[in-house]
């Protein structure tokens, strides 16, 4: 009987809190997300890979075109958790729920919002209504907002004055149960991670290694 229900839920409507969110108010909010999010990836890029009229920019108009958009992100994220909740899997399936969580990791400069948003993750991810890799995605950059210790290395910092390694920004606590760690939240072996990063930095600056000599990416043995 319980799965029976739960299957009629998922048709029907879904519930947040108590709250049903119909079918049709679904729809919108996962197109208005997915609008939302391919903005977000323009205000996120590499400088060097904006769109036009974008890479016309001065660096000052720039940082403040990113700092309106996050800003005006998250107060529409604000309220659609306001009204519905967290925005997972059963709320607005698969894609809305990645560009719900893509907009909040950007949401640094409202790490209260950013708080409230991972504290409820952990809930869904228990549930099955949330990806667990994104859910650490988040926790360390929570913490790393917060000056602190990462749990999975996820957010780095670059060596821009020497080879252009990536680093775990701040360190990673509990370091010895790192490789289990990640595996259970099916995150790549950090290694394999970091390389990745590596070689995704150095590639993009490319001509700035290359005047220092540096002309492969500097990888973790």
């Amino acid at each position: 009987m319980r799965v029976f229900i739960g299957i009629v839920f998922v048709l029907a409507t879904s519930c947040i809190n108590g709250r049903k969110i119909a079918e049709p108010t679904q729809t919108v909010l996962r197109q208005e997300l997915e609008r939302m999010a391919q903005i977000d990836q323009i205000a996120a890029s590499h400088p060097l890979l904006l769109p036009e009229p974008y890479k016309n920019y001065t660096e000052e108009q720039w940082t403040r075109y990113k700092d309106s958009v996050y800003a005006a992100h998250q107060k529409q994220l604000a309220s659609y958790v306001r009204q519905y909740g967290f925005l997972g899997y059963n709320e607005v399936g698969q894609d809305g729920a990645k560009c719900f969580w893509l907009m909040v990791q950007h949401c640094d400069k409202f790490p209260a919002f950013q708080r409230q948003v991972l504290k409820s993750m952990r809930k869904e991810v228990k549930k099955g209504n949330a990806n667990a890799e994104n859910y650490a995605f988040l926790y360390d950059r929570v913490k790393v907002n917060a000056g602190q210790k990462q749990l999975f290395g996820t957010q780095v910092d670059y060596l821009v004055q020497t080879t252009g390694r990536a680093i775990p920004k701040f360190g990673i606590s509990d370091i010895l149960h790192l490789h289990k760690r990640r595996a259970d939240y099916g995150l790549l072996p950090i290694r394999e991670y970091l390389n990745q990063m590596t070689i995704l930095h150095y590639e993009m600056n490319k001509s700035h290694y290359e005047k220092k000599g540096i002309l492969t990416p500097d990888l973790y043995p």
